[in-house]
C-alpha cells in the first residue's frame, strides 16, 4: 500500500519559516517524482514544487520561487519543502503527491486525477 505522510505544518508569522516533510512507504522511491500542491477552500489546487525521481530537476511555482526549496533524502524515502519568508497568501493545506508516470504534469504544476498517491495534507497558516 502506497502511503505519503506529511508533517511540519503549523502557524507562523509572516516572514517566518517552516519545513514540511513527506515520508513515503510502499513505493520504490527512486522511481517516483514527488511534489507539493496546496489548496485554499474555494480555490483550485496549486502546484507548488516538485522534484524528479533522480533529484536532478526541480519545479517551483512563480509564487514561491526564491522562497521555497524542495529536496529529497533517498535513504529515508522522504521529501522536504523548506519554506522561508512565508506570506499570508501561503496559507493553505499542503499535500504531498507522488507519481512515477505523470511527471510532466506533476513537475509542471498541473493537477491530474491520475496521480498515483496523495498524502492527507498538512495545514500551514501564516499570520500577518
Amino acid at each position: 500500500e502506497v502511503q505519503l505522510v506529511e508533517s511540519g505544518g503549523g502557524l507562523v508569522q509572516a516572514g517566518g519559516s517552516l519545513r514540511l516533510s513527506c515520508a513515503s512507504s510502499g513505493i520504490t522511491f527512486d522511481d517516483y517524482a514527488i511534489g507539493w500542491f496546496r489548496q485554499v477552500p474555494g480555490k483550485e489546487r496549486e502546484g507548488v514544487s516538485c522534484i524528479s525521481s533522480s533529484g536532478g530537476s526541480t519545479y517551483y511555482a512563480d509564487s514561491v520561487k526564491g522562497r521555497f526549496t524542495i529536496s529529497s533524502d533517498n535513504a529515508k524515502s522522504t521529501v522536504y519543502q523548506q519554506m522561508n519568508n512565508l506570506k499570508p497568501e501561503d496559507t493553505a493545506v499542503y499535500y504531498c503527491v507522488a507519481d512515477p508516470i505523470n511527471v510532466a504534469a506533476l513537475c509542471g504544476g498541473y493537477y491530474s486525477s491520475a496521480f498515483a498517491a496523495w498524502g492527507q495534507g498538512t495545514q500551514v497558516t501564516v499570520s500577518s
